[in-house]
């Protein structure tokens, strides 16, 4: 990798870390306050919907932006947007009407800043070794999302709301400087024209679609998240309720998982051959759900511990190589609307499942659900490599010529 490359990779991978951390650093303090300032259940869901709903709901819009717009240009631009929205959610944190416009507003951002973020990373890492650079990148994702809720919660015990505040409008400044000293361009203007592109949003969705191996392997990927995603709350009724384990048990068979991701995510997914990005995925999705329910069906803590670092480190394989196959198989011109699409769709998948297992749990109790919720994916991991291999040999998936 060029010295440039290397430069450009590592501004990108802390840019991804800092915007991860920032994120989840912003998350428990202010869901902590919105839950202590209302006593309502509806305005912490709220609150919930306005982070995370846009990335559902701006993806056609986020895409389009990416693919019309130099990437790093917009990253830096929208970084900084998101710093006076912070700081000004530091201002006004008696209100929560004002809380939840400037979440809105917020969420909006990092709807389309992590399309941006992705297109960049050919443009940073170079085609020969985008596995690698995307390994870095969700292992900055991870660490970001472990290291948020922890300096999150302490500040939010220490009553520092407004400091966790301005802590989180640094780290996007930080990001927009990281964006401004990167010399990798993206320039959507300067790609190949690609055929039936007309510069839609629903362009992203149709190349997708249309490519079958995307098609399959995407499709049972965001499917499994339908079902899979309902473990994040099984899992605490779980080991409390069933396993009569402490806070300490959770806090350390969250950290199995999360250590499993960086495992998968560094060590094995740069060793996929290009050929078989899509048979790993799906084996990494399949793998994911069988940890997930053999956790559950064990019943017993250290089987859980076991199940879920296989889980774990499944499932940071499988985030790299689906990241990688969008990377590899679609044209430069439609990587920012394709991405965004793939974004959105699983976003609505894992909102539909946090609010699924609640019910489901009430219904049937909690290990039944996590079993369903690790059983469910691992037959749909299954049943997609089948269908994947019906349609070929199996032995490879070279990329469409247009890529």
């Amino acid at each position: 990798m060029a010295v440039l490359r290397i430069r450009d990779v590592r501004l990108i991978v802390g840019a991804v870390g800092l915007s991860a951390f920032g994120d989840f650093l912003l998350w428990v303090p202010l869901a902590l306050h919105v839950e202590a300032m209302t006593g309502s259940p509806l305005a912490l869901s709220a609150f919930f919907l306005a982070l995370f709903g846009p990335s559902v709901a701006l993806g056609g819009v986020a895409g389009r932006l990416a693919d019309r717009v130099e990437n790093t240009r917009l990253l830096w631009t929208v970084s900084l947007a998101q710093a006076v929205v912070v700081a000004a959610m530091a201002l006004a944190t008696g209100s929560l009407a004002a809380i939840l416009l400037l979440t809105l507003a917020l969420g909006a951002g990092v709807a389309i800043s992590q399309p941006a973020e992705f297109a960049l990373v050919p443009a940073a890492a170079g085609s020969r070794r985008l596995a690698e650079a995307n390994g870095l990148v969700e292992t900055a994702r991870y660490v970001g999302m472990t290291g948020g809720p922890l300096v999150g919660g302490v500040l939010a015990a220490a009553g520092l709301l407004e400091v966790a505040l301005l802590v989180d409008a640094v780290t996007f400044a930080a990001v927009a400087l990281s964006a401004r000293l990167m010399r990798a361009r993206r320039d959507p203007r300067d790609s190949d024209p690609v055929a039936g592109d007309s510069g839609r949003a629903r362009d992203g969705l149709a190349y997708l679609t249309a490519d079958r191996v995307l098609r399959v392997t995407l499709g049972g990927a965001v499917a499994a998240l339908l079902f899979f995603s309902m473990s994040i709350v099984a899992e605490v009724f779980y080991v409390t309720d069933v396993l009569h384990a402490g806070e300490a048990a959770y806090g350390l068979l969250v950290a199995s998982w999360t250590l499993g991701m960086v495992a998968g995510a560094v060590g094995l997914a740069r060793r996929v051959p290009p050929g078989a990005l899509a048979t790993a995925a799906l084996a990494g999705v399949a793998v994911q759900g069988l940890g997930i329910a053999s956790a559950a069906a064990a019943g017993v803590l250290w089987a859980a511990f076991a199940g879920f670092t296989l889980g774990g480190i499944a499932h940071g394989v499988k985030n790299v190589l689906l990241r990688t196959l969008i990377h590899e198989r679609v044209p430069e011109a439609l990587r920012g609307r394709a991405f965004a699409v793939y974004n959105a769709a699983r976003n609505g998948a894992e909102l539909g499942a946090l609010g699924a297992g609640g019910v489901l749990i009430g219904a049937i109790g909690a290990q039944p659900a996590l079993l369903l919720s690790g059983a469910i994916p691992l037959a749909v991991g299954v049943a997609s490599l089948v269908v994947l291999f019906a349609g070929s040999s199996g032995a490879a998936y070279p990329a469409p010529e247009s890529a």
